[in-house]
């Protein structure tokens, strides 16, 4: 409830107390302060959706290696074993995308 009250209480203030100024400039799409030329509504590779995806998911996939390791002491044999088999998925699955053309940029 406290930080559903300081949101409001903030959007409130920045409406009441913030400047209110909107000029032509202001509404025009830009990235990193340089204009656009043409249509900024331009169609994007896939690969680059895919590339990414790929990336978060072995990005989040290797962070669950950290408690892991942290905690190895504590499983013992079949700790090696059940990583292991994690590390071998990664690894088929890294391959397979590899394999299929997901990782070049054409």
């Amino acid at each position: 409830m406290t930080a559903i009250t300081l949101v409001a209480g903030a959007y409130v203030c920045a409406k009441l107390l913030g400047p209110r100024s909107y000029y032509k400039h202001k509404g025009e799409p830009f990235e990193c302060g340089i204009p656009t030329r043409g249509s900024s509504w331009i169609p994007v590779k896939v690969g680059y959706y895919l590339f990414a995806i790929l990336f978060l998911m072995f990005d989040v996939e290797t962070i669950f290696l950290y408690p892991w390791a942290v905690s190895l002491q504590n499983f013992g044999p079949e700790g090696i074993v059940s990583i292991s088999f994690f590390l071998l998925v990664l690894v088929l699955g890294l391959a397979y995308a590899w394999r299929k053309g997901a990782l070049q940029w054409k």
